[in-house]
């Protein structure tokens, strides 16, 4: 059975909704495209499947269901595009649909990557039960690649420099059957060259330790602290040019992936250094219980002025401990002032009332991201 983290984050993070402030000039129209076009384009890469897109959910079941409702010419629900600025058009929703069609056609099926043939079911009509699209009549492959969709296809075509619309539209239209965590959106909306960096770190053997557990998490929520951190260090060192105060984080993430969707590639190897860097650093000195808060019921001793001794730790990962520690780390790293004493540096950080009031409210604050960690700094320093 995989585990399952849980995460705790600032008071102000658990109610972090928004609705975005600027102004779009969206777009949108409709075109019945036919499943033949459709697929001629997934496979080319015109139409593109978000990275996430859960990979591919249904059961056998209930594709061959949606395949006996196309040869039985029932109408099929439209789907959702989004035209990107390089002439390419994203899956909003559909996706499952789509991949359905694209799979029997081809023969092979996503979910279990073995010949695709209709089940042998009476919910699926006799004359096609359990055939694979090769095995149907040239009648009945021609009504399946005929068939039209009506597709709703979406452009922004206003900011030009700011595309985080997408995020909204993706929010409010996907009807995947769950509601998607943030990370997930993001995935799907911002899926570039420091998308596919996110994937590759939190592979990472010493963030998967620090983060307890060996799985990538189911809901991305491990992807996006590492997101996190890089955005959360661009608030500390960006901090004068940031004109508001009070951030949605969920926002300034959504804005910074975008702002580096297209890094090139000594910018993303930078990053991915750092972040294996930072990680083994804090692994290897302060231990995997690194990001978690002191439990109620801790019990510390006071050696030679500096408070140290056995602590106990929650079971919970800490959001803004991991930030401000992560961040401190870094810029002690880059200072070459690293204690050989940050597990009891770290324990001292825990006990202050003050650092213990930065990370549980107002997290999101500029001048309090700035505080917990020029504190986690100044104390982890030694």
């Amino acid at each position: 059975m995989v585990k399952e983290v849980s995460v705790s984050y600032g008071r102000d993070e658990d109610n972090d909704f928004y609705s975005n402030d600027d102004l779009y000039n969206i777009n949108s129209w409709g075109a019945d495209l036919s499943f033949r076009e459709i697929i001629s384009q997934y496979a080319e890469g015109d139409i593109l499947k978000p990275q996430l897109q859960r990979h591919y959910v249904w059961d056998k079941s209930e594709a061959s269901r949606f395949i006996d409702s196309i040869l039985m010419g029932l109408p099929v629900p439209s789907v959702f595009f989004a035209k990107t600025p390089d002439e390419k058009m994203l899956i909003i929703d559909g996706y499952q649909r789509i991949m359905t069609v694209y799979d029997f056609v081809r023969g092979i099926f996503s979910g279990d990557s073995k010949t695709f043939a209709l089940t042998n079911s009476d919910k699926i009509n006799k004359r096609w039960r359990g055939k694979s699209f090769l095995e149907l009549s040239d009648i009945e492959q021609r009504k399946i690649k005929n068939t039209t969709i009506h597709c709703i296809i979406f452009i922004q075509t206003a900011p030009k420099d700011n595309d985080t619309s997408m995020y909204q539209i993706f929010e409010r239209i996907n009807t995947s059957g769950r509601t998607l965590m943030p990370q997930e959106i993001r995935n799907c909306v911002y899926f570039g060259k420091l998308n596919e960096a996110l994937f590759e770190m939190n592979e990472n053997s010493a963030w998967r330790t620090l983060f307890g557990s060996e799985v990538a998490d189911s809901r991305m929520r491990d992807m996006e602290l590492i997101l996190r951190y890089f955005a959360i260090k661009d608030i500390f060192e960006n901090k004068a040019e940031i004109r508001i105060k009070q951030i949605s984080l969920k926002k300034y993430l959504n804005e910074y992936m975008q702002k580096l969707q297209s890094s090139d590639a000594t910018t993303i190897e930078g990053m991915k250094i750092e972040f294996y860097e930072v990680m083994s650093i804090i692994l290897n000195k302060v231990g995997e219980n690194a990001f978690r808060n002191l439990s109620d019921g801790h019990s510390a001793s006071s050696g030679t002025g500096r408070s140290a001794g056995i602590a106990k730790f929650s079971n919970r990962f800490n959001a803004p401990i991991f930030d401000s520690m992560s961040i401190a780390i870094h810029s002690l790293r880059q200072q070459k002032s690293l204690s050989e004493e940050l597990g009891r540096s770290r324990i001292e950080l825990l006990l202050n009332p003050e650092y213990q009031d930065l990370i549980r409210t107002r997290t999101t604050h500029v001048d309090r991201i700035a505080d917990r960690v020029n504190l986690a700094i100044k104390i982890l320093d030694n």
